[in-house]
């Protein structure tokens, strides 16, 4: 949540901070603003709504100087409004302050502060570090970071803080704490933000942080600290993805193009992962064999669409590893004691590498003796750096809210895991491993055929446009993608949408089939004929079209189907893979539906891409 930008160097800064902001829109946001270093006083603009709000209040009139800072809001402490939105200043207007994530004592800081005669104008928690760094200020005479070195050893709760101060405009200081902050190098000019996105037009060159760092930079210059004033060695690396890639490259929306990209994001994620002995290369695991075959459990944990790609893995490593895996909602995990110790792997997915919920869970599982390993699409953040080990999807850059390509090489990244530990554990032959890897290799051609023949979906879905409830229905491998279809369609339709395991019709949900109005049920018939779920699915569309539904199929080409008013073929797979190809349908048909409705496919309301608070 919140898009952060920092810019100080020979441009106007204007340019780097909207345009930077507006990279950064798909983290979500309510208001946006920015603060100009000119001398004396700052100028400050700020409004509640879309950055066109701000852009059309900057106008021409925004003064010509070379540094400041830029904010998008995620109102947390106060609402939406023009006063609330950042930056925040002191009383003086030299200082002001931009903020993501949430300063739990900002209370008391703020009685505290009110004593001494500070006048506060939002209702905001950041404005009371404003204040704060502008005593602390006078007292390190005029020195910023040493200010936000001690300000920052008194805040509680998870943030990033930026600064900036009239007399010293060219300099910015911030400071990163479970809330994510980089540094970009560039050539006589430096930035800062929240997401490489925003600086990415202009260098490649970025340089992490890690917790409670304070990093100061200028045109020409970089320095980072402890908060104890200890210097800090620039842990430098390079960004592999370009501007074009944060662009919508033709697309209507991100979130279209997003969904084309994933045959490449699939092939990237899996090549160069079987070496010419058949073995799995995973030696981002850091586990030799005998910790492999110590483990007892794996524990995934994870937060909405990467929890349903949690749930996945637990079928696929469960059946080639012959491990016990739990999922977890990592928001719930660590609240309820659970048990586990050095024979336990946990599995943290995480798009962002920032999700607070996920972050605290992986610190309770670390405390508690667990190995803990990443899967994560962003280099550098938090969740991979606080882990044991990390295993990088190859998504690219995901700008729309709705999560598309992440999901699908989280699926494939959970999958070389569970085919590693399967292997080394001597649960699969070298040649069953093989035999499963060029299946999986098969996988992007099989997606891009489904994504050739879109046209019928997207046809098909405006002709329940105006539907209010959509049901899922999935059996087995095929339940979270059900899950998934379900999120989707709440995320971007604005409507009810539910996933159902089938068995669990006749226990409650088929009594939310209305026949007067033909609730709308789409069911993912299982692939192949194991245990003979397809025969059970067909009995619950059976079920449901007695009762009036209206039913779509997700079928393998060839696959008989009886009672479904609408057929959707997918290429014919095993099942283990079939939900990385189920669920492109049911992307497209959350998209298009969003799209019929009047919605804001990459900005859907009241969601953030990045949710780095709990």
């Amino acid at each position: 949540m919140c898009g952060i930008v920092g810019y100080t160097g020979p441009q106007s800064a204007v340019t780097p901070l909207i345009e930077g902001l507006r990279r950064l829109e798909y983290r979500g946001y309510d208001s946006a603003g920015i603060a100009l270093g000119t001398p004396n006083t700052l100028f400050v603009e700020k409004r509640a709504g879309k950055l066109a709000n701000l852009e059309e209040a900057l106008g021409s009139a925004s003064p010509e100087v070379h540094s400041g800072i830029g904010h998008t809001r995620w109102a947390t402490h106060g609402g939406p409004t023009d006063r609330n939105a950042h930056p925040h200043l002191d009383n003086e207007g030299k200082l002001a302050v931009i903020h993501n994530g949430i300063i739990e004592n900002y209370s008391q800081l703020k009685v505290e502060l009110e004593s001494k005669g500070h006048t506060f104008e939002s209702d905001t928690d950041t404005e009371s570090v404003a204040h704060l760094l502008s005593d602390l200020r006078k007292k390190h005479h005029g020195d910023l970071s040493a200010a936000m070195r001690e300000a920052v050893q008194s805040l509680r709760g998870s943030f990033t803080l930026l600064a900036v101060h009239a007399d010293d405009p060219e300099t910015i200081v911030g400071v990163r704490r479970n809330s994510p902050l980089v540094v970009g190098l560039g050539v006589g000019e430096n930035f800062m933000a929240s997401d490489v996105a925003a600086f990415i037009q202009y260098t490649k060159r970025a340089v992490e942080l890690g917790q409670d760092e304070v990093v100061t930079i200028t045109p020409s210059s970089i320095s980072i600290t402890d908060l104890y004033g200890a210097e800090v060695a620039p842990r430098e690396y390079e960004i592999t993805w370009d501007a074009a890639a944060a662009q919508k490259g033709g697309f209507t929306h991100f979130m279209l193009k997003e969904i084309f990209e994933q045959p490449k994001a699939v092939a990237d994620t899996l090549i160069g992962r079987l070496s010419d002995n058949n073995q799995i290369l995973l030696d981002e695991l850091h586990m030799n064999p005998d910790e492999i075959r110590a483990l007892k459990k794996i524990v995934v944990i994870a937060c909405g669409t990467a929890y349903h790609a949690g749930m996945i893995a637990k079928y696929a490593i469960e059946k080639w590893a012959k491990i016990s895996v739990e999922v977890e909602i990592a928001s719930e995990y660590r609240y309820r004691d659970p048990i586990v110790d050095s024979s336990t792997l946990v599995i943290a997915i995480s798009q962002s590498g920032e999700t607070m919920d996920t972050l605290m869970a992986l610190r309770h599982a670390k405390a508690s003796g667990a190995r803990v390993l990443a899967v994560c699409n962003t280099n550098s953040s938090t969740i991979p750096r606080e882990s044991d080990a990390v295993l990088y999807t190859h998504a690219g850059p995901e700008i729309a809210v709705a999560s598309t390509k992440a999901l699908l090489t989280q699926i494939i990244a959970v999958y070389l895991i569970g085919m590693h530990l399967a292997q080394v554990r001597g649960e699969l032959s070298d040649q069953e491993v093989a035999h499963l890897y060029s299946q999986a290799l098969e996988l992007p051609g099989k997606i891009e055929s489904i994504l050739e023949t879109v046209e019928p979906i997207r046809e098909l879905t405006r002709k329940f446009a105006k539907s209010e409830t959509v049901l899922f229905l999935g059996r087995n491998i095929g339940y979270p993608v059900a899950l998934e279809g379900a999120l989707k369609l709440k995320e971007l339709a604005y409507m009810h949408a539910e996933g159902f395991a089938g068995g669990e019709l006749k226990h409650g949900p088929i009594a939310l089939i209305d026949s007067e109005i033909g609730t709308p049920v789409i069911a993912i018939l299982p692939a192949g004929h194991e245990h003979g779920l397809d025969e059970k699915m067909l009995s619950n569309i059976q079920e449901v079209k007695a009762r009036g539904a209206r039913v779509i199929v997700i079928a393998e080409e060839g696959a008989m189907v009886v009672g479904a008013e609408h057929v959707i073929r997918i290429p014919i797979a095993p099942p283990i893979f079939q939900p990385i190809l189920a669920t492109v349908p049911l992307q497209v048909f959350a998209y298009e539906m969003a799209v019929a409705r009047g919605n804001d496919v990459d900005q859907p309301r009241n969601l953030a891409k990045s949710v780095t608070v709990e």
